[in-house]
């Protein structure tokens, strides 16, 4: 394998935590898609972990605890994980951590915010979550909130929304674009101050699931110096995916952004029933840039596309703060 990997989301850490929101598993090694284990064979790590939070997993027939305890829990998962791992993994800060721990053959860990109903949806306490770690938050995942409406259910930025995206770019946090509504996504374009991203979405023109993006959105994203970082779950990469399908949506990309700046990772791994066949894990991500190779791309666009255009946006996000 000849490139670090970049990947701008997981779920490891409320996969972590078993269908009962308590203690399922380890970092270390488990049956998932994530674990350092195999993460070793790659000659470079830093993955984003999601804190995923939504009001409906407060229901009896899916976790049955409010968002908050599980925001609480999923964090500490996290965090004792790292500790336990601490010569192989570290919490990072700043992209200038994450080039420290490749140079010294350490993975990074990122805290990321997938919907704000674990804190309340308050942007007020951005900050506290800045100081905890976090440099990336969407909006809100599937449902209705008071930000904004989502993919599913097509609303537009709320005044709330628009001071919390104000507010995330004031600290140096990036929105992340992945579950909002084209409402949503139009109203942060016309406000934004700073690069925007979509952590794990694919194009629309390939796929037309709700969760991708159109051209348009990839330009705007592109205008805004932000990344889309492909994603593995095959519903959102099309019917009977492969290597190839993957390749496609990357492919596609790469037309509309031809120096191969603007297109990143973002597996949603352990967040995903399905993967595309031959895309097993972490692990094959050495397959597909064997494949990305194979159908023309160049080891510098491929090193782009792994880790230089992730690491990238983090210091655009450092600088505009």
């Amino acid at each position: 394998m000849k490139f670090p990997v970049f990947d701008l989301h997981c779920d490891t850490a409320l996969r972590l935590l078993g269908d009962d929101g308590n203690q399922a598993g380890s970092l270390r090694t488990n049956q998932g898609h994530i674990d350092l284990t195999r993460a070793k064979a790659l000659p470079g790590y830093c993955q984003c972990f999601a804190c995923f939070t939504t009001p409906s997993m407060v229901q009896k027939d899916w976790y049955g605890v409010s968002p908050v305890v599980m925001f609480e829990r999923e964090i500490a998962t996290v965090q004792r994980e790292i500790d336990q791992n601490k010569r192989t993994i570290s919490l990072v800060y700043s992209p200038q951590e994450i080039r420290e721990n490749l140079e010294k053959g350490k993975m990074s860990a990122l805290l990321t915010i997938e919907g704000p109903a674990g804190f309340g949806f308050d942007p007020e306490l951005l900050e506290n979550l800045y100081q905890i770690g976090f440099r990336i938050s969407t909006l809100g995942w599937n449902e209705q909130n008071v930000l904004t409406g989502s993919h599913q259910t097509g609303e537009g930025l709320t005044d709330l929304g628009k001071t919390y995206v104000r507010r995330c770019q004031e600290l140096g946090i990036l929105v992340d674009v992945s579950h909002i509504s084209d409402r949503g996504f139009w109203d942060i374009m016309d406000i934004t101050q700073a690069p925007v991203i979509a952590s794990h979405s694919n194009s629309r023109a390939l796929c037309g699931h709700s969760r991708n993006l159109t051209d348009e959105m990839f330009r705007a994203i592109q205008e805004t110096g932000g990344v889309v970082g492909i994603n593995q779950f095959a519903n959102f990469l099309g019917e009977n995916p492969t290597l190839d399908t993957i390749c496609d949506h990357i492919f596609h990309f790469l037309e509309l952004n031809p120096e191969g700046t603007h297109v990143a990772l973002g597996g949603d791994l352990d967040g995903c029933s399905a993967l595309a066949e031959g895309f097993r894990g972490i692990e094959s991500y050495e397959t597909l840039a064997d494949r990305l190779l194979e159908r023309g791309l160049t080891e510098d666009m491929v090193m782009n596309l792994y880790w230089n255009n992730a690491l990238g946006v983090m210091d655009a996000a450092v600088q505009n703060n």
